[in-house]
């Protein structure tokens, strides 16, 4: 997703995709739930590591300030952790409970019978910020699409 989707500090789009209820049902799930009181709690860190997704090219801190700014605007009081904080959360999580909200969420969004989902018995797909596709470092491929890049995997562009 572009950043002009999600304007900063729209944690409240965030909650509405993936409410606090599944994101709390799956750190119970897969044992991820803090097990004191934090300024940092796991819940807060499966959105946080939402926002990186949605923001590849900025640090930590700047993720953290688009992803609470709308609270900061209303009052509330926020947390202003370090970037070593930030770190240390993304760690303290790891991969399952993100990999578990996937697993939830993902598949098609639209039916079949929506139009402009299929172009005869093909769906439609697009890529998302994709301009290639790299393909197995067969010897088939190298011959049919060149090598790529740098000695890297074939490119289907």
């Amino acid at each position: 997703m572009a950043e002009g989707r999600f304007a900063p500090g729209h944690l409240g789009e965030l909650t509405q995709v993936i409410p606090f209820d599944l994101v709390d049902a799956v750190l119970d799930e897969t044992r991820c739930v803090q097990r004191w009181l934090r300024d940092l709690p796991s819940r807060v860190g499966v959105y946080f590591l939402l926002a990186m997704c949605l923001f590849p090219e900025v640090g930590y801190r700047l993720v953290w300030h688009k992803l609470t700014a709308a609270l900061t605007g209303v009052g509330i009081e926020v947390a202003e952790p370090t970037a070593k904080a930030l770190r240390d959360l993304r760690r303290r999580l790891g991969a399952e409970p993100m990999k578990r909200v996937f697993e939830t969420l993902a598949g098609p969004l639209a039916q079949p019978v929506t139009p402009g989902v299929r172009f005869g018995r093909f769906r439609m797909v697009s890529f998302d910020g994709c301009s290639s596709i790299k393909l197995p470092d067969t010897e088939r491929n190298v011959e049919w699409f060149g090598p790529g890049s740098r000695g890297g995997y074939p490119m289907l562009d």
